[in-house]
């Protein structure tokens, strides 16, 4: 598949008329960053670098592609003619998948000729602001559930192909599992899955349905067991599997103190060993509101694929510097609210008695933050497929791991470090 034309007219508007002045092949720098983070966030999480890397690679105009501008006199002849051959060739740097950023951090820098990398702004921005968005959601909900299991479950909440990527971006941000089997298949990421209320009506009886259940799964397997009562259920569950049902799923009520009564029926019943598995409308706070409650896992859908309020990071894409030869020019806006710095720039993290306490931009203390992530058009296969999602998620886990206690509060605040231009 081409990703050639999930891309905004207005760049290859540019093009043409960058063709057309002479332009166009002038060696510039294009950063990836936003001015400020979500309202209230104390930190970002960049997910979507590995999937930034594969549409890149797949970033070229075929027949079909160059036939649709044409009919829709998108761009001119010579236009096309230039489209035909197009590859980028150029290099990106920047910081790794799973990453803290801050306001202002060069998460992104994309180096090429002006005609090469102005196309690729829209399907960076698009992979890098979801992913992330879902990733710095799925963060904080790692922090609330305080080690135990999260699944993703949201594919029925998002659009097809964005179910896939917010299954990568949790479980990159610490989730252990997905309900997507295409995201199963693509990234290598733990599949799970239960059954809905439809199977326990299909019968005739809850006994009957979970019957079936058993007979199928065995019962290493989860029941479902809010359907009609639930201590009804969880007793059928328990006499059926002789004790020894893996789990029961609570998708309703007061997901605390029904936990409560479920736990004490369980161990009544001498089922100590099976787990309780909570879902229902699971956003970070209503996780931390069941820290106390006995619950062994949390299914979460809508509020993780939705970014839990905040549905984009809000990057943009800037150019920052161009050249003629030899002289680099560094350029930048200056409208009102939303300026930024020109020159490219490279960033680190001021790490002080083993935390993080700044931000640095234009500096070479502390910790370095970007990477070769391309050159010569060619990506660095470690950030690629499942081996780079695990990477990421380990590099999470190992930057999370330097924020200052204060950024892990799920309370709204100011971003955990401040960003320092040097």
């Amino acid at each position: 598949m081409s990703y050639a034309l999930m891309t905004d007219r207005y760049e290859l508007t540019m093009l043409q008329a960058a063709l057309r002045s002479g332009k166009s092949e002038r060696e510039c720098v294009f950063e990836v960053f936003t001015r400020q983070l979500p309202s209230g966030r104390r930190y970002g999480v960049l997910a979507g670098v590995g999937r930034v890397l594969d549409a890149i690679a797949d970033f070229s105009f075929g027949q079909d592609e160059l036939d649709y501008l044409r009919t829709a006199e998108v761009v001119d002849k010579e236009t096309l003619e230039w489209l035909k051959n197009y590859k980028f060739s150029g290099s990106i740097t920047g910081y790794r998948e799973g990453e803290i950023y801050f306001a202002n951090s060069p998460v992104m820098t994309v180096r090429g000729t002006f005609a090469e990398a102005v196309l690729l702004e829209t399907v960076i921005l698009s992979i890098l602001n979801y992913d992330s968005a879902v990733a710095s959601a799925a963060s904080r909900m790692h922090t609330a559930a305080s080690g135990r299991f999260l699944a993703e479950m949201g594919a029925r909440r998002a659009h097809e192909s964005a179910a896939i990527a917010a299954a990568r971006a949790a479980f990159i941000a610490g989730f252990d599992a997905t309900s997507n089997l295409e995201a199963g298949r693509s990234w290598g990421i733990p599949t799970m899955g239960t059954s809905a209320h439809s199977f326990t009506l299909l019968h005739d009886s809850e006994k009957e349905a979970f019957e079936a259940q058993i007979a199928s799964m065995g019962p290493d397997t989860t029941l479902l067991v809010d359907t009609y009562d639930i201590t009804a259920a969880v007793k059928m569950a328990v006499e059926l599997t002789g004790g020894k049902v893996a789990a029961v799923r609570i998708d309703s009520g007061d997901l605390g103190s029904t936990a409560v009564e479920v736990r004490r029926q369980l161990d009544d019943l001498g089922a100590k060993q099976t787990k309780i598995v909570v879902t229902s409308d699971l956003d970070e706070h209503t996780i931390a509101a069941l820290a106390a409650a006995p619950v062994d896992r949390f299914g979460v859908g809508t509020s993780l694929v939705t970014g839990s309020g905040h549905p984009t990071a809000g990057f943009v894409y800037k150019l920052v510097a161009h050249t003629d030869g030899a002289e680099w020019t560094e350029v930048a806006k200056t409208s009102k609210s939303k300026t930024n710095r020109g020159g490219e720039k490279r960033a680190s993290r001021l790490i002080e008695s083993g935390s993080a306490s700044a931000e640095l931009i234009g500096s070479d203390v502390g910790r370095p933050l970007q990477v070769d992530l391309m050159s010569g058009g060619k990506a660095d296969k470690q950030y690629l497929g499942h081996t780079g999602v695990m990477a990421a998620k380990a590099h999470h886990l190992d930057a999370k791991a330097e924020l200052p206690k204060t950024a892990l509060r799920l309370s709204k605040g100011e971003p955990a470090i401040p960003t320092i231009f040097s």
